[in-house]
């Protein structure tokens, strides 16, 4: 088979990296890509939504099955573009998408299908907004409600911080039309957990649950970023409450979008926050997370490939999921100043010399300039230690991650901590 993987970061590295697995599959493609996906697929000049290239190539080239990663041309609609061109494509229509693409779409749903999450009022005007938020308790959680790049989310602790956040959301347009509407919720407290599942229609197969770290700087300190760094599994944390988050959450919202007329077939990503009343939704992606995705697929013992020809197929519900007891952990290396602004075409060195057994690096933001491998985004690369447990997984990430140098590179040293504790 060939097949077409269509973004250019960290989860779509992993992705090709899991798909390589198969037996089944001849030549994979990625578009654009960056320098870790040319070294397992050939890249192809064509960028995440330019639709009609992408499906013009997909068809000249007789791609067997086209794989989306991002969440910007799922909103888009880019599924619905191949499925008119009667490519077999893996990921949710646009209408499905939307639980991600709108805020106020999900916490709606949400709502009217009594599925846990935060209470929350949702505005279009400024001053009416900021008068609701000024009558609210601190700390409080001000959303845009379209895409943001995962950055559009503040979680305020002082109305100074508070009235700066909706006013750069709803007036400066920090985050363009996806702040022309936002969400004002009440803060969960807890511990976050991420659980992604694949699901087709009303059946739904949980991955492996993992931890993200947002925060910028060590103990969530700092602007929210698009993940530092996260491990699987969570010893800490219940399987009990893992199953309660499945079985309250997931498999409703499952329904819940069938019922609407908006079957998700893809995967299913739930941001959930564990309170002292249970698991609570914090957020739905439409597709896989980054970086989860590059500590949960090094884990899965399935063929990434049948799972997805089987969503496609309709016969998810016979595939047996098999996960190892392995644990990953993957500290993310970023450019000096993410999430604010950064430079861009920095040598990378090292990248060769990675001592550590089993470790993998997963390019998130780099280029391939004159034969080097330079930094080319915010988040440059997700290094994934993998071991027996947490602790032995997290210090092979470590231990790689101090091979790899780049001038102003910037992680967080407690990946992880807090399943040690």
């Amino acid at each position: 088979m060939k097949v077409l993987v269509i973004g250019r970061g960290g989860r779509e590295h992993a992705i090709i990296w899991a798909l390589k697995k198969s037996a089944k599959i001849k030549q994979i493609y990625c578009a654009p890509g960056n320098a870790g996906t040319a070294q397992l697929a050939e890249n192809v000049d064509i960028g995440e939504l330019e639709f009609q290239r992408l499906v013009g190539f997909a068809r000249d080239n007789a791609i067997d099955l086209v794989v989306v990663g991002p969440d910007d041309p799922l909103a888009a609609g880019i599924v619905d573009e191949f499925e008119a061109a009667s490519i077999p494509v893996y990921g949710p229509r646009k209408n499905a998408a939307e639980i991600e693409g709108s805020k106020i779409f999900m916490k709606d749903l949400l709502r009217k299908y009594e599925i846990p999450t935060a209470k929350y009022e949702t505005f279009t005007d400024y001053e009416v907004a900021s008068a609701y938020l000024k009558q609210q308790s601190l700390p409080i959680v001000i959303k845009a409600d379209g895409l943001a790049a995962g950055k559009g989310v503040t979680v305020a602790f002082t109305r100074e911080e508070a009235d700066k956040a909706l006013a750069e959301t709803m007036v400066d347009k920090s985050f363009g039309a996806a702040g022309d509407k936002v969400v004002i919720e009440e803060f969960l407290e807890g511990q976050e957990m991420s659980i992604l599942a694949f699901v087709d229609g009303e059946t739904v197969k949980p991955m492996s649950p993992a931890q993200d770290h947002k925060q910028v700087f060590d103990n969530d300190k700092g602007p929210n970023t698009g993940g530092m760094g996260t491990y699987s599994p969570l010893p800490h944390i219940a399987q009990s409450i893992i199953d309660e988050a499945i079985e309250t959450i997931i498999k409703p919202t499952a329904r819940a979008m069938v019922s609407e007329g908006r079957p998700f077939r893809g995967v299913l990503f739930a941001g959930l926050m564990i309170t002292k009343d249970g698991p609570k939704t914090i957020e739905f992606n439409a597709r896989f997370g980054d970086p989860e995705t590059q500590v949960v697929l090094p884990r899965l013992e399935t063929d990434l490939l049948e799972i997805f020809l089987a969503s496609i197929d309709g016969t998810l519900e016979q595939i047996e999921m098999k996960w190892s007891d392995e644990a990953a952990v993957c500290v993310v290396l970023a450019s000096e100043g993410y999430p604010g602004s950064y430079p861009k075409g920095l040598p990378i060195s090292g990248l060769d010399e990675v001592q550590v057994p089993g470790a993998l690096v997963f390019h998130a933001g780099t280029a391939l300039k004159d034969g080097q491998v330079v930094t080319n985004g915010g988040r440059v690369l997700g290094i994934v230690g993998r071991g027996a447990g947490i602790a032995e997984a997290r210090t092979n990430a470590y231990n790689a991650a101090a091979d790899i140098v780049f001038q102003g590179k910037q992680n967080r040293t407690d990946i992880a901590a807090k399943a040690l504790l």
